[in-house]
């Protein structure tokens, strides 16, 4: 309807998907009182927070500015679930008792991922310029890592993102190397070093401010 504002387009499309103005603030990370100017015009979403409320919402930012972007069907909304987002400190608190770490929800549409995956906000710079602080990682702890991917490790109660290198085996146990990409940082070796793989990265989000 070329009659409705973008607040009617964001009551509309929560109200279709049945969300609770406090349920799509969790995921767009506002307050629910955010979500209430924003329907109601008072102030209007911009930047990062554009794009989280159209991803929670199922549509392009352009559909929520001007009407004129596309919007996914329900049941192609259907497909989506959440898979949790957590601060990169969290993670090794999160992996060993989940329900005592606060988190976020982040939508995800590939269910080709493993129910163990989650997500966490890069706080590191080890990966720079590759991957940058407050990017968003998708890891699945049950995919195998391959040469050149980046992965997930643990080391010492730190969790660390790093280019995975296989490096043959010693007494049968394989061995690899844990490359970073910024040369400030070292490269760790699992013969010499306490570490843990913990997943693989799956998908790379990088929402750029205005």
């Amino acid at each position: 309807m070329k009659n409705e504002t973008l607040g009617d387009r964001i009551r509309l499309r929560r109200k279709s998907l049945q969300l609770t103005q406090k349920q799509l603030a969790q995921q767009v990370k506002v307050s629910h009182v955010a979500i209430s100017q924003w329907e109601k015009e008072e102030t209007l979403p911009r930047g990062e927070n554009l794009l989280r409320l159209a991803e929670a919402l199922g549509c392009t930012p352009a559909f929520l500015i001007d009407g004129d972007g596309p919007v996914f069907s329900e049941s192609a909304w259907s497909g989506m679930h959440q898979i949790p987002l957590l601060a990169q400190r969290d993670v090794p608190q999160w992996l060993s008792e989940a329900s005592s770490v606060r988190h976020e929800l982040l939508m995800h549409n590939d269910m080709a991922l493993s129910q163990q995956s989650f997500a966490f906000r890069v706080e590191e710079q080890a990966m720079t310029p590759a991957i940058l602080r407050n990017d968003v990682v998708i890891i699945d702890p049950r995919q195998t890592p391959q040469p050149g991917d980046c992965v997930l490790a643990l080391q010492q109660q730190v969790v660390l993102l790093r280019t995975w290198r296989q490096r043959g085996s010693e007494n049968g146990v394989m061995q690899f190397e844990l490359a970073p990409v910024n040369i400030n940082f070292p490269e760790l070796h699992s013969s010499r070093d306490s570490l843990k793989l913990l997943g693989t990265l799956v998908e790379l989000r990088r929402y750029r401010q205005p």
